[in-house]
Order: C-alpha cells, then sequence, then structure tokens
C-alpha cells in the first residue's frame, strides 16, 4: 500500500492513494478525526460484510468513538471506546460475534493500534444492550479462523 500526501494551498492536503484521491482540509476535519474516522470505518465494513457472508442482514448501523489522548506531545490514544449500535436478523449472541470477529481479527486498523491503546466496547443490537463496556479478548491480536469474508480490498 502506498499513500502520496501533497500540499495543496493553506491547510489543505490532497492524499492520493494506489486507488483514488482526497482533500485533507485541516483545520476543519484534523487529520486525528481523519485517522479514528478510519478506525471506525474499517470496523464498520466488517460488520456489514460478515453478516452478509453468513446469509444475515445488518441495518441502521451506528459506531461511535470516543478517545481519550495524552494531554502532553504526543497527544497519542490512550483508551478509545466504540459503541456499535445496529439492528439484525441474527440472534444476540451472533451479533456480538459479528462485532468481536472485526476487533480480534479482521479490522486491520484496530489491530494496528490494539497493542498501545487500551479498548473497549459496546454493542446495542435491536435497541437492547448486549455488550457494556467490554475489553477486547487479546492484546496481541488473537487467531480465531471466522472463515473466509468479502471485504473491502485491503
Amino acid at each position: 500500500m502506498k499513500v502520496v500526501v501533497s500540499h495543496i494551498d493553506g491547510m489543505q492536503f490532497e492524499a492520493k492513494t494506489e486507488k483514488s484521491s482526497f482533500i485533507i482540509d485541516c483545520p476543519q476535519i484534523s487529520p486525528i478525526e481523519y485517522f479514528l474516522s478510519g478506525i471506525i470505518t474499517c470496523s464498520a465494513t466488517d460488520v456489514v460484510m460478515i453478516p452478509k457472508n453468513q446469509g444475515k442482514t445488518v441495518t441502521n448501523l451506528s459506531i461511535e468513538g470516543d478517545v481519550v489522548r495524552n494531554e502532553d506531545f504526543p497527544r497519542k490514544f490512550n483508551t478509545l471506546h466504540l459503541t456499535y449500535s445496529f439492528d439484525s436478523d441474527a440472534d444476540d449472541m451472533m451479533a456480538a460475534r459479528f462485532v468481536m470477529a472485526s476487533l480480534e481479527t479482521y479490522c486491520s486498523t484496530i489491530n494496528t493500534i490494539r497493542d498501545s491503546v487500551k479498548i473497549s466496547y459496546t454493542i446495542i443490537h435491536n435497541g437492547k444492550t448486549i455488550r457494556e463496556n467490554e475489553m477486547m479478548i487479546s492484546g496481541g491480536g488473537s487467531k480465531i479462523d471466522m472463515g473466509e469474508i468479502e471485504s473491502c480490498p485491503q
């Protein structure tokens, strides 16, 4: 994977990936907000695709990320809490597995930061809280085999 970021003017930059490009407009959206958005979007794609591959459907998906950062520089993430809210035709146990598969196995961005950031999550499924303030199972990434899934190309 390769990304090239070029200065446009003022605090605007263009990021060119192998597939596309987009404008980063600081301070409208800060790089750390883009970073957090990327983390959340990575997991969101899993939570949509994993059920699809199992003949299930997820609707009304919303994931909120709440980060606590260092007060001093570098202002890295200390904790990240993700609140997953969605409806599906799966039972609560299967719905929890969709999220856990993303967190523990498939989401590359979360697995990139997991050794340095304390990550927790809450799951609201079909309007009911089924997991609250749970911690990720492992700190170094687990090798849980969830089978092949369709996902965004890496």
